[in-house]
């Protein structure tokens, strides 16, 4: 199975469509038993529903492929926003939806589902939230024929929320879960396999029950480690904010997301994450032991394994790690600096492929940290330091 993209999570629901409408072209290639793009072409008009940082970013995407797309909201002034920014128009579908999005929080997620097959009988109907058992079973108890019901759920999002966050291109090189069943029409799965692509994003095949123990893995218990990390600087005194790096700030990024939507998120998917906080638990417990006894072996072992699992996160572009070497630039905080840095980067012949900011409380530079291929850095640094730039490794 393909690993997943460790990306703060988002929601996001499709609504049905009718099997008519436009088509469009997305050729796909089968590329692992997991991991494919599907070939045929997506059924138009795409119908929205809810109109958030990932129900509008949804509709751009389509709008940019030139997908038919409406879009609505319960909230009309977001329903609003979402249409103003391109996300789709805000009349019904005529005659009706071939596929609908459905974009609501994971409290609502299987209610939204239900409505969408009944109100659009001829409909595919997807979802793109981030636990799929639960909303699943729910469908179950209420009788639904979920024949045309595919779950979905794009590995994209933000800390940031609503449609002035969405964007056309969140979705360009993610990972898109595509949560089929034996029961699901063919057609079903193609199109939502298709709405993918068409978004930009690379398909992943996974059943019901690998989806949420993954997505427990790679982004609900990162979460909650943020939220406990963060939680321990409330009461800190100023004096121990103030030594604040960009360590602990690359840790709680995403601490900041919407605690109400993720109360929802992880009480969905309780069960998968329980088991991973067990095993979690134990390895506190070890090294609150290895603490008290100065057991250095444990600890090395701790923090070598901490290593391994950092490297086989899946690099840029969902290709295998690739290793890197940082190096540190002076950086003045003024306009116009880190273009500037950029451009003698981009001279020197070395591509950035990732880059932290760690600001100087008590000067008015930063510190820029670029991340580059291994063997490219020795050749960096040289340039820039050619160029008047204060470099070390």
């Amino acid at each position: 199975m393909t690993p997943l993209t460790p990306i703060t999570h988002i929601m996001l629901m499709s609504a049905p469509g009718c099997f008519r409408a436009l088509r469009y072209a997305a050729v796909v290639t089968q590329r692992t038993s997991g991991d494919a793009t599907p070939a045929g072409s997506l059924d138009g008009p795409v119908l929205v529903v809810g109109a958030g940082l990932i129900g509008a970013s949804v509709g751009m995407a389509l709008g940019r492929s030139g997908v038919p797309t409406h879009i609505r909201d319960l909230d009309s002034h977001v329903a609003h926003v979402a249409a103003s920014r391109g996300a789709g128009s805000l009349l019904p579908p005529e005659p009706g939806p071939a596929l609908v999005v459905v974009a609501t929080p994971p409290d609502d997620l299987a209610e939204a589902i239900a409505t969408s097959l009944r109100e659009f009988p001829e409909a595919v109907v997807t979802d793109v939230g981030s636990v799929k058992g639960k909303p699943l079973a729910e469908l179950g108890a209420r009788g639904a024929d979920l024949t045309r019901y595919v779950g979905g759920h794009p590995m994209a999002g933000s800390e940031r929320s609503g449609p002035f966050a969405a964007s056309p291109d969140l979705f360009d090189g993610r990972t898109w879960a595509v949560v089929g069943r034996p029961d699901c029409l063919a057609h079903a799965t193609e199109q939502v396999e298709l709405l993918a692509t068409t978004c930009g994003a690379k398909v992943v095949r996974m059943t019901t029950e690998e989806h949420d123990l993954a997505v427990a893995r790679v982004s609900h218990l990162p979460h909650l480690i943020a939220a406990l990390t963060a939680a321990q600087l409330v009461a800190a005194p100023a004096e121990h904010l103030a030594l604040s790096g960009q360590g602990v700030r690359d840790v709680t990024r995403i601490a900041a997301g919407d605690p109400a939507l993720w109360q929802q998120i992880i009480t969905a998917n309780a069960r998968p994450l329980a088991g991973l906080l067990s095993g979690l638990r134990d390895d506190l417990d070890g090294l609150l032991n290895s603490l008290e006894t100065a057991d250095r072996g444990h600890l090395s072992r701790l923090l070598t394994v901490g290593a391994e699992g950092a490297a086989v996160i899946p690099g840029k572009h969902g290709g295998p790690a690739v290793r890197l070497e940082a190096v540190n630039v002076a950086i003045p905080d003024e306009p116009g600096a880190l273009a500037r840095l950029f451009a003698d980067a981009g001279a020197a012949g070395v591509n950035i492929e990732d880059l932290r900011i760690d600001h100087d409380p008590g000067r008015a530079f930063g510190l820029v940290e670029i991340d580059v291929t291994a063997g490219t850095s020795e050749p960096l640094m040289q340039a820039l330091e050619a160029r008047g730039w204060s470099v070390h490794r």
